[in-house]
């Protein structure tokens, strides 16, 4: 993507905040999702457990500007930010010097924020919608991004051993990622011990054995690749090949509504229906099945209660599952059908309902 266009996509998306908020409003972006979202694919993160960032961006009637420490400013315009962006840096030794700044910017005006302080209010809605619905630009990245991590995990399943300890494929995931210019956001690695006793399995010391899963959150551009890969050393036994299936098919229910006007919650009731009539009605409560998907590993988790409605050009990853089975791609949603941005060619698939899904890699 040119510095032109992405330069462009900046200044669509601050005459949406503008027209969003109205005369007389402005707005503070400081996560690092949404500065991510403005700014088309830059990133202000440094410390990658943190929700905010070095930078955050103030959108007034007069237009939007970054505003940094003099720490930062130079890398930003350098390497995060598009050629016209305009950066107020302020003294990294005096925080009271950027407050001052955005108190001059955003003066007589109603300030929103995303993470708002006292005084000041929360974006409304009808922004959270507009980046939920990618353009084009973000679309381009995200196939980038999706690839990317996809390779990353193919690769190293190619390359793990049985002796291998989880935190062994854990550390050779998150180096494949960065390699590629991702950032390992989430990491999770389980062998064939651990794999049927809990859902979520942060690597240990455990050696894997004859059986390994590898789960990648992975961040580029600001944009969440989320997907499950599962590893076997020889064949499987056959009742364990039976939960990958029907977890594939709980899964392809919850595609077939993945469609534009669909509602999260109408997606989260068939998931349980399909969980039911598969014989397991309890798993739909022992793990959380994924939702929407972009800016944050998961915009909006799907409940029962979830009113998000799914619109063309967003994105979900769901991830049903079952004692050592699951299953997870991120998919966008077009008007014509489902996307898949994280399925590598090379990995072993079969067609469910009419869609490639992964099988389990037996070396």
């Amino acid at each position: 993507m040119t510095g032109s266009s992405r330069y462009q996509e900046v200044q669509e998306k601050v005459r949406t905040v503008q027209r969003v908020l109205g005369e007389g409003g402005a707005a503070r972006l400081r996560g690092i999702d949404w500065f991510a979202w403005i700014s088309a694919g830059g990133s202000s993160a440094v410390l990658l457990a943190a929700e905010t960032g070095i930078a955050e961006v103030v959108v007034t009637a007069q237009g939007g500007c970054v505003v940094t420490d003099e720490i930062e400013a130079a890398r930003l315009m350098d390497e995060e930010l598009p050629v016209g962006f305009p950066v107020r840096p302020t003294p990294w030794a005096y925080p009271e010097a950027r407050e001052a700044l955005v108190r001059e910017l955003t003066q007589r005006c109603r300030v929103f924020s995303d993470r708002p302080v006292p005084g000041e209010e929360p974006l409304p809605e009808e922004l959270l919608h507009a980046r939920w619905a990618l353009v084009p630009g973000e679309v381009e990245r995200y196939r980038e991004v999706g690839r990317q991590a996809a390779l990353a995990m193919t690769e190293v399943l190619n390359l793990a051993r049985p002796e291998w300890s989880e935190l062994d494929l854990a550390g050779a995931g998150a180096q494949a990622l960065l390699r590629r210019g991702l950032e390992p956001g989430l990491v999770m690695a389980a062998g064939e011990r651990r794999l049927e006793l809990y859902r979520h399995p942060m690597p240990t010391t455990a050696p894997l054995g004859r059986y390994a899963m590898l789960v990648f959150c992975a961040r580029g551009f600001g944009l969440w690749a989320n997907l499950t890969r599962f590893l076997s050393f020889g064949a499987l036994p056959a009742a364990t090949l039976e939960r990958h299936r029907l977890v594939q098919q709980v899964e392809a229910r919850a595609l077939e509504f993945s469609r534009p006007g669909a509602r999260l919650r109408t997606v989260y009731r068939e998931l349980s229906k399909a969980y039911a009539a598969l014989g397991h009605p309890e798993a739909i409560r022992e793990h959380h099945q994924g939702g929407s998907t972009g800016y944050l590993s998961r915009e909006v988790i799907a409940t029962p209660d979830s009113c998000q409605t799914l619109a063309a050009a967003s994105a979900v990853a769901w991830n049903p599952s079952l004692p050592g089975a699951k299953v997870e791609d991120t998919f966008l949603i077009t008007e014509s059908g489902l996307e898949n941005l994280t399925l590598d060619p090379a990995w072993p698939t079969v067609p469910v309902a009419g869609i490639p899904r992964p099988q389990v890699l037996e070396r």
